[in-house]
């Protein structure tokens, strides 16, 4: 078996046909199609079904396109090694993370790691636990930081705890409800909020809180992921959010943010690293998974 051939049938099952595999490798379909038989005649086995919507891997393809996509891991981070002992303060990071915490602590953690070993390179990719979860299985990124919500599905990944969050109610110092004691949810049902998607985690958390107080779920006025823009519209002193806690401690114009007077159910998600079980970690991935401990212990010591 030849590893080109493996990555022809890789590239044939992500385009979803040989004609346009042919394009993506800058090759002849005929090409494809011989690597593809090739790879079937060492088999023995039949390794794509061909559909009308296009072609499918068989379970015996699918078999090999997952050992394909783990030996080609193990080649790059092999020389990622490689690079690491040439020159221990350079090399390639590629980070999963839900928004939030890439927009404060997996920030914290770059600029620590760039001060410290300024040759490491960083490559962040940011979206919701499922799609981290998936990326992370297809070895697309090295490891991933996200808010756990409960076990996890996938047996090959496993979760280290970092530190617990707790779930507050921010606004800007201009607005009117910062100088409020004893707020109510209910008082805030009809109030500018600027959320994240419904499906996401503090979607989930605030679905909570107001089914506790027999309440609707608010009606955002904003719906966005991106934590600074919460932050730029809570300045206005118009909106309110939820934030983690550590939000206000990360982000850099947390003196411009104000938590309300009103108290949220006592429901703490723990944040960690996510990474491969029995996966082999290269020596700059070791670093940041270091660094991220350091990083956290102040935190988890206020649990």
């Amino acid at each position: 078996m030849k590893l080109q051939d493996l990555h022809v049938l890789m590239a044939v099952v992500q385009a979803g046909s040989m004609g346009k595999a042919a394009a993506l490798l800058n090759t002849t379909q005929p090409n494809i199609s011989r690597s593809v038989a090739e790879l079937e005649r060492a088999f023995g086995v039949r390794l794509l079904d061909r559909h009308r919507r296009g072609i499918e891997p068989t379970a015996c393809g699918r078999a090999l396109i997952d050992c394909g996509a783990a030996a080609f891991d193990e080649l790059r981070r092999g020389v990622k090694s490689i690079e690491f002992l040439a020159d221990p303060t350079a090399g390639e990071v590629r980070i999963g993370s839900t928004a939030d915490l890439a927009a404060t602590f997996v920030s914290a953690l770059i600029d620590r790691l760039c001060r410290r070993h300024p040759r490491i390179r960083f490559q962040l990719v940011t979206g919701y636990i499922e799609a981290l979860h998936r990326d992370l299985s297809e070895r697309k990124v090295d490891l991933s930081f996200v808010r756990s919500h409960g076990p996890i599905a996938d047996e090959r990944l496993h979760f280290e705890f970092l530190f617990d969050d707790r779930y507050v109610i921010a606004a800007g110092a201009k607005n009117p409800w910062t100088r409020r004691r004893n707020i109510q949810l209910a008082d805030l049902a009809g109030e500018r909020w600027v959320l994240p998607p419904r499906e996401s985690v503090i979607g989930s958390i605030i679905t909570q809180a107001f089914l506790a107080k027999g309440l609707a779920y608010p009606q955002a006025t904003v719906v966005t992921d991106a934590p600074h823009m919460r932050v730029s519209l809570l300045e206005t002193g118009q909106f309110i959010t939820v934030f983690p806690a550590s939000t206000l401690k990360f982000l850099a114009r947390e003196a411009a943010l104000k938590v309300l007077s009103i108290e949220l159910p006592a429901d703490r998600r723990p944040n960690g690293m996510l990474t491969i079980k029995d996966r082999a970690i290269s020596p700059v991935v070791q670093l940041v998974i270091d660094s991220a401990r350091e990083l956290a212990k102040p935190m988890a010591k206020r649990r």
